[in-house]
């Protein structure tokens, strides 16, 4: 699965693994793909640098990256607190009936939220890349459009590719005049925040608006035969986020959630604003379902809503509470039926790219060549 970007990379295959576990990301790397650590959750450097630390030690010397949220706009002087006070009352008490409703018990006293999305926050994602830049990550990805311009140039100036997802061709051409390196094009089947279009059309749309820039396709893949068609529309690679969350390098600390992404299928996503304020596909929870009740409040504009409910989600994820239990993930958890570890879920996706180039070119009459 090699192409000329996976090849400019230094990587055996063209898969580039999103994830927020620094082991999964060193064992996709040794693997032969390129692990992208996420570090929307890293609030504090030093955390950030420790699991640097160890991801540059596990990753046997192959190369890896790392994944922020910033947005290209700067919005001067706001801090966490000045958010916070943004918050309306009825929406913090509304999160307060749910949680009663449903029994979950409160964190104990001192115990801070392990899930506060202050990584949104454009501060926090430059003390991030502060920390980030000490070490040879290969490629910066932003996941909220273009990075600022002075971040690019950065990045440039250390040899450091630069991505940007993209839901649509517009927003594509964007990156391309921002002087990003790489576009991934994000279906609306993937994890996390997405747009309205499939990965199907998508793809080739953006391949032909950003003409001769590389694109990553994404949502969606999970399978060999899905990366030869990702390919065969003209991507250079494939940007696999969601697959990795039942590998048994994962961390989920919690057996309910896993078991509950092991018996999900296709259809057990949804596309809510419930945990950030922007439109991102996870399992459909009661929780979910409680947010995108009309009767209700109604969600609150990224990062407001984050910052709402991070502490209930912190709650719902100690306890398991089931019902609620959910987490951002695509439409292929309908594959994910069984615990595999990185290397095997590689080794699924080379045999199945292999039998679909061979089936293809059976059907082109080109057998044996």
């Amino acid at each position: 699965m090699q192409t000329e970007l996976s090849g400019k990379l230094g990587i055996e295959h063209a898969v580039f693994g999103f994830t927020p576990f620094p082991a999964v990301a060193a064992a996709i790397s040794r693997a032969g793909g390129l692990g992208v650590l996420g570090a929307v959750r890293y609030t504090a450097p030093d955390d950030l640098k420790r699991d640097l630390d160890w991801l540059d030690a596990h990753a046997d010397g192959r190369p890896y990256g790392l994944d922020v949220v910033m947005p290209a706009k700067k919005v001067e002087g706001v801090t966490e607190a000045d958010v916070e006070e943004m918050i309306p009352q009825g929406h913090r008490q509304f999160v307060t009936d749910t949680l009663a409703r449903y029994g979950v018990p409160e964190l104990a006293e001192g115990e801070a939220s392990g899930w506060r999305i202050t990584g949104w926050m454009e501060q926090v994602a430059r003390t991030q890349l502060d920390v980030a830049f000490d070490y040879p990550i290969r490629l910066l990805a932003n996941a909220l459009g273009s990075p600022p311009a002075d971040v690019v140039r950065r990045a440039h100036d250390r040899d450091v590719l630069v991505a940007a997802l993209a839901g649509s061709a517009r927003h594509a051409r964007k990156h391309r005049e921002a002087g990003i390196d790489i576009v991934v094009a994000q279906g609306y089947e993937a994890g996390g925040h997405t747009g309205e279009i499939a990965t199907m059309v998508l793809t080739p749309e953006i391949v032909a608006a950003v003409d001769p820039l590389p694109v990553l396709a994404a949502g969606g893949i999970g399978s060999g035969p899905q990366v030869a068609a990702a390919l065969s529309l003209g991507a250079q690679g494939v940007w696999l986020g969601s697959i990795w969350l039942t590998t048994t390098e994962a961390d989920l600390h919690s057996p309910a959630l896993v078991r509950k992404l092991l018996a999900a299928e296709s259809g057990d996503t949804v596309r809510s604003r419930a945990l950030t304020g922007k439109p991102a596909r996870q399992l459909r929870t009661e929780w979910t379902d409680t947010w995108d009740d009309p009767a209700g409040p109604g969600t609150l504009p990224m990062p407001l809503q984050g910052l709402l409910v991070a502490d209930a989600v912190s709650r719902i994820q100690k306890y398991e509470v089931e019902p609620l239990l959910g987490t951002p993930v695509g439409q292929i958890v309908g594959r994910m039926t069984r615990e595999r570890s990185v290397q095997a879920v590689f080794d699924d996706l080379t045999r199945g790219f292999e039998e679909a180039v061979d089936r293809i070119n059976r059907i082109a009459g080109r057998s044996g060549q």
